[in-house]
């Protein structure tokens, strides 16, 4: 996933209709909603405030707003195309200020589509984009006497961070992170090389 970490915007002309993209760093519906009070003050002669988001990292939510446009047509598309670029914690608004020409539900859908993937592209340019590493945290416990089993194990796994191992007793803990992704494949792993151990997530 990417977060933005500044504005960005992109305006795009459609048969005599203006289209105004900007995407703009958004982690919660307390900034969502002052940025879009903040556009529709400075932009109050446009037609439409169309708008798109996620939030999260995994993500917690999305959502998307037509403003007035015919159902489906600005706020959802705009949506598949942040989804597309798994894009998370922003605002995507596109303001249109009608220009005489109806475009037909086609045409809206292509508008508002290409004027957020222009935006996106103006992004990547700047290069405001920023990646976003999740992380599962895990422990695996063991007699001292295999303290080096789990290292072997975790050892095969692609972006594996140890953090740190613990001795209590008679038992050695490893805790680490990994990506989700292969949170089963590592609790299969070590089930068969520990004969039956599990990995114990927090």
């Amino acid at each position: 996933m990417r977060r933005l970490t500044a504005p960005c915007s992109f305006k795009l002309r459609e048969k005599a209709s203006v289209f105004l993209t900007e995407l703009h760093p958004a982690a919660s519906a307390e900034d969502r909603s002052a940025i879009l009070t903040r556009l529709r003050k400075r932009d109050f002669d446009a037609t439409h405030h169309c708008s798109a988001w996620r939030e999260g990292a995994p993500l917690r939510a999305q959502g998307a707003d037509d403003d007035g446009e015919p159902s489906g047509t600005a706020g959802p598309p705009m949506l598949r195309v942040l989804e597309g670029e798994d894009l998370t914690d922003l605002l995507a608004v596109c303001i249109r200020w009608y220009g005489g020409t109806k475009l037909g539900t086609g045409g809206l859908v292509r508008a508002y589509t290409e004027g957020l993937q222009g935006a996106i592209a103006e992004a990547k340019i700047q290069s405001l984009f920023t990646e976003i590493r999740i992380l599962r945290t895990g422990q695996i416990l063991v007699a001292t006497e295999q303290a080096h089993l789990p290292f072997a194990v975790l050892g095969a796994f692609p972006e594996v961070e140890i953090l740190h191992q613990t001795f209590e007793g008679s038992l050695a803990t490893l805790h680490f992170q990994l990506p989700p992704k292969y949170a089963e494949a590592l609790e299969l792993a070590w089930q068969e090389r520990s004969r039956g151990g599990i990995v114990r997530w927090e």
